[in-house]
């Protein structure tokens, strides 16, 4: 996949990142950065650079201090894809290489390492890829998944895709069409509770919203891909955009919950809306 090709969007973290990597976040590390910490004594932080005349002045045991400062620091960036068997109508799937290479794109230019995790029953050791800065990899790692057709097989796997994230908190894009039990959901998030979780909820209108008012249509099982042919009427069609409505209003609920806002994302990709999205969401 072309970078040119890759829509960037901005993000934030409400958390200090614990890495040792200059970047574009808050972090925990001392160094010469924009956000004063503090004070403390030229003997513990030897650097007369950084010598506060005024704290020092003050002293009434003339103790030498110097100033402190947070430096900005990297975070680990994750893009987590669900490639279970609801994840092969619609186009999802090339819908969530998009998204993932927009991730490892924007990752890149905050200066942050791109990682992923591709899972259906269990995590699929070809599709994990550790963190690094190599853009290149994550981008054909994106135009392979473009092409990829996902076997009829669930999504137990997202139970243990904790295990092969960094240890120090990181964003994790989290790109699925979430059609599993809520329970299921939720203990997942329950797992993933160190991290900062971003759900991209993926939907096409061809699952609900552009089923015909009348006539024939063949319905896919999302997990087993099994057909069958339904009569549509008006009644019929209303029936399946308000269970949609209720799906999607329940899994808004379970994330808000977890204060891990859902960004919607239903038949094509927006960068923009991701950026406002961290805008809207970023002091939670």
């Amino acid at each position: 996949m072309n970078p040119a090709h890759a829509q960037a969007f901005t993000y934030q973290v409400n958390w200090r990142s614990r890495s040792h990597h200059a970047g574009d976040h808050g972090g925990l590390q001392h160094g010469l950065g924009m956000e004063f910490h503090g004070n403390a004594p030229l003997v513990d932080y030897p650097d007369a650079r950084r010598i506060d005349i005024r704290q020092t002045l003050r002293d009434p045991g003339e103790q030498v201090y110097v100033r402190l400062f947070h430096q900005k620091n990297a975070t680990p960036v994750y893009a987590v894809c669900d490639m279970s068997g609801s994840m092969r109508f619609g186009g999802k799937m090339a819908l969530a290489a998009e998204i993932a290479a927009s991730v490892a794109f924007s990752a890149h230019q905050a200066g942050d390492m791109f990682g992923f995790v591709g899972f259906d029953e269990t995590p699929r050791e070809e599709w994990l890829v550790p963190p690094s800065h190599r853009l290149h990899e994550a981008l054909d790692l994106a135009e392979r998944l473009k092409d990829y057709r996902p076997a009829a097989a669930g999504s137990a796997g997202l139970l243990e895709i904790g295990l092969y994230l960094a240890q120090k908190r990181s964003l994790v894009f989290l790109i699925s069409d979430f059609h599993m039990p809520l329970e299921f959901i939720e203990q997942a998030l329950n797992l993933l509770s160190r991290h900062h979780v971003v759900p991209i909820v993926l939907w096409t209108a061809g699952e609900y919203r552009k089923l015909p008012d009348f006539g024939l249509n063949a319905i896919v099982d999302p997990e087993t891909g099994r057909r069958r042919m339904l009569f549509f009427r008006k009644a019929l069609k209303a029936r399946f955009e308000q269970a949609f409505a209720a799906r999607r209003a329940a899994l808004e609920e379970l994330f808000m919950r977890y204060e891990t806002p859902a960004c919607f994302v239903e038949d094509r990709f927006d960068a923009e809306a991701v950026s406002e999205y961290f805008q809207q969401f970023s002091a939670l």
